[in-house]
């Protein structure tokens, strides 16, 4: 596994500032991570190193790399939902085309896809793998790749992360140069690099109960049907009530086995739900929420009302 690292600035050529580790772990390929390797590349494309800002004894830039990204999908083409602990991998997978004398699945060639939030030239935050990708080579220059975003929501997210994310992905072949060097030719270095290969959404887990009662109540009289709907809040690290936002009450018969919508209900300022219908025949209440750009759909489970 590789060392994770949250990125707080991205620029131009994806110059990296202000890193935030919050665990190190051992690395896969070698003892490099995706960090890294990209401050030590763009630190020669920009001829400054990638700590002091002073003059390098590195040599030369990296050549144009004959490789492109395609076909990239994000969890499928899906949302990804996260709640306010443990983790949550995302599933990558793309394909890399590229010439007859590159092969990305050598031992001296790094390859990283990634996620960032914000302006190419300065973003919010920047999600990567525990992991580096695995790739296989299908014909002679096409390579296809499978990989993990991983995060860690309770160290990595804040509520402003309920957003839109780009993926940009980076190649780089060494081509036997000793990164551990006390200089570098990077003339002898293929690098190429891509923004904006897919977009993917970030959203916030929501939680709905639902209860009706009396239970059991007599025909004709009032059922008060209360709830909450609740959304995971990365800035606290727990579930919070969801203001402001309406939630369908529906009832399906005791031998039916499809909810009609009764009517809506906003919720209060702690998340709360309430309202009240009259009994007319056995069956079950539930609300539902149909989601936002920033919190997904939930149902509650029916509660059954007996009605005498």
């Amino acid at each position: 596994m590789r060392i994770r690292a949250t990125v707080a600035a991205v620029t131009g050529a994806l110059a990296l500032s202000a890193l935030a580790v919050p665990a190190a772990q051992a690395v896969g390929k070698d003892s490099h991570h995706t960090v890294d390797t990209l401050k030590a590349v763009h630190a020669a494309i920009s001829g400054k190193t990638a700590f002091t800002g002073s003059a390098p004894a590195d040599t030369g830039t990296p050549y144009p790399l004959d490789a492109k990204f395609t076909g990239v999908k994000i969890n499928n083409g899906k949302p990804v939902v996260a709640g306010t602990g443990g983790k949550v991998t995302v599933p990558v997978s793309f394909k890399v085309t590229h010439g007859a004398g590159v092969d990305v699945t050598a031992q001296d060639t790094e390859l990283d896809l990634f996620i960032y939030r914000g302006d190419f030239d300065e973003s919010d935050n920047l999600l990567i793998g525990d992991d580096w990708p695995v790739c296989t080579n299908t014909t002679a220059t096409v390579a296809t790749c499978k990989s993990t975003i991983d995060i860690y929501p309770g160290d990595e997210l804040a509520n402003a992360d309920a957003a839109t994310w780009k993926a940009v992905g980076f190649i780089m072949d060494w081509n036997d140069v000793d990164r551990d060097a006390d200089s570098i030719d990077w003339s002898k270095v293929g690098y190429t690099e891509a923004d904006s290969l897919a977009t993917v959404k970030l959203q916030r887990q929501t939680q709905l109960t639902v209860n009706a009662a009396p239970e059991p109540v007599k025909k004709g009289k009032t059922i008060t049907v209360t709830g909450k709907l609740t959304r995971a809040n990365w800035d606290t690290n727990k579930y919070t009530g969801y203001a402001g936002v309406y939630a369908q009450l529906q009832f399906r018969k005791k031998d039916s086995t499809t909810y009609s919508t009764v009517k809506s209900v906003k919720t209060t300022a702690t998340g709360g739900l309430s309202t009240t219908v009259k009994a007319g025949v056995d069956g079950y209440y539930r609300y539902i929420f149909v989601g936002t750009t920033t919190s997904p759909a939930v149902n509650a489970a029916g509660d059954f009302v007996d009605v005498k």
